[in-house]
């Protein structure tokens, strides 16, 4: 959410901004509900102590035995107290009005971040490795020969219908090993603190990091009200939720291997073969939270963080700024990463990793307390996926196959599958 004071200073920067993104200007329809809202506010301070002056004089008239008089002060008590009580319910409801409209307009772009107008104005930052040359036609994940007894879409679909796979023996244990070597990395070796969070979640947790009030389409409710998180960044980042926490405490950098729930909502024909684009799946999520100068140095040691995973395990990417115009609604500056797939012949996104600034904070009224006083600053949200688990696997199958149909696997993977390093066209582990 923005800042109203901010909008107020410099409508004319906050207009600019928005047309970075392709967003029409919003000074002016903000501006004119925040002074009817500032107006009725006023309006209701002044009635309150109109009324609060009647009722003084209303004393001084019984006193003085002047019927008259104090009939006619207790009168216009009464009417300054229904005029204050009217007034305030209009500001309240103005404010309601404000919060909304704020809470719909995305977050501002970082000047660094590339301008344009889709994916194809997208601007590659860094690249890292060589897809591998195949003496044969490579194929998708699911249409490996040891892989195909592991991943089982018909049977998903039977028990819960398109875009869900059930994964069995080798290929499961594979999927799992990946996570464990995630998080045991991040934690191990880039010092985030691994936390376990519920997958169901509150519907102001949702509005706290973006997903309500504009893009509930995209996920799902419970017929009580939770919801089921698209990614952890629900939860991990709503731990700081109506905190004011101390400057020193920061960074807090958090990982969470969880579930993940996605409607995939306007996404009708898209990768509806194999694994890439599922209801359900897991993420390994990072969250930072920081102190406003610090979160886009953290931005980018997010993005190493990522970037270090498919590295260890071999797997040829590269990274993106995205542009304005295919940044996420909370995003002022997004990394994506996308690892190399034989099987589709091209690169495709593993990883997306965002710095929000204080546009969750404000949400979330989550702030810091500066170490040398002052007043509580809003704090800085960062996201990203280290990594999606389920795109890891398919990179993993996909850039180790053989012709025979067998899998190489990566050798940091090994300590995980018992030793073995090999999925065989048996779909054996050996």
């Amino acid at each position: 959410m923005h800042d109203i004071r901010a909008i107020r200073e410099n409508p004319a920067a906050f207009d600019a901004a928005l047309a970075r993104r392709g967003t029409e200007a919003m000074s002016s329809s903000v501006l004119a509900l925040d002074a009817e809202r500032r107006a009725k506010i006023q309006a209701a301070e002044e009635a309150q102590s109109d009324q609060k002056k009647a009722a003084k004089e209303v004393g001084a008239a019984k006193v003085s035995g002047n019927e008259a008089e104090f009939e006619r002060l207790r009168a216009l008590v009464g009417e300054k107290k229904a005029e204050t009580a009217a007034m305030q319910t209009e500001a309240k409801a103005l404010d309601q009005q404000l919060t909304d409209l704020l809470m719909g307009i995305p977050n501002l772009p970082f000047e660094d971040t590339p301008e344009g107008a889709d994916e194809d104005d997208n601007v590659e930052t860094h690249r890292w490795g060589t897809p591998v040359e195949l003496d044969f036609q490579a194929v998708e994940h699911f249409e490996i020969a040891g892989v195909k007894p592991g991943m089982d879409f018909e049977l998903a679909a039977k028990l819960s219908g398109s875009r869900f796979v059930v994964l069995t023996g080798s290929v499961a244990r594979i999927h799992r090993a990946l996570a464990q070597f995630m998080i045991n990395t991040h934690v191990d070796e880039n010092g985030l603190t691994e936390t376990w969070t519920p997958v169901l979640v509150k519907p102001e947790m949702m509005y706290g990091t973006g997903q309500l009030p504009k893009f509930g389409e995209d996920s799902y409710e419970t017929t009580n009200g939770w919801w089921m998180v698209p990614t952890a960044e629900v939860t991990l980042t709503n731990t700081v939720n109506g905190l004011t926490v101390e400057e020193d405490s920061l960074p807090r950098r958090m990982v969470a291997h969880t579930q993940c729930f996605r409607s995939e909502a306007g996404s009708a024909g898209r990768d509806t073969s194999g694994m890439l684009r599922q209801h359900q799946f897991e993420k390994v999520e990072m969250v930072s939270i920081t102190k406003p100068e610090a979160s886009r140095a953290e931005l980018d040691r997010m993005t190493d963080c990522a970037q270090g995973i498919l590295e260890r395990l071999g797997l040829p990417y590269r990274t993106v700024a995205l542009c304005t115009g295919d940044m996420g609604f909370g995003a002022q500056r997004t990394h994506d990463i996308e690892v190399w797939l034989p099987g589709q012949n091209t690169y495709r996104e593993i990883s997306s990793v965002s710095v929000c600034g204080d546009f969750q904070a404000r949400r979330m009224n989550a702030r810091f307390k500066p170490a040398e006083g002052g007043k509580p600053e809003f704090v800085h949200t960062l996201n990203g996926s280290g990594l999606a688990v389920g795109r890891c696997l398919i990179a993993v199958l996909e850039n180790g196959q053989k012709a025979d149909g067998s899998v190489v696997l990566p050798d940091v993977l090994a300590p995980y599958l018992g030793g073995k390093t090999t999925l065989t066209a048996e779909g054996v582990l050996v």
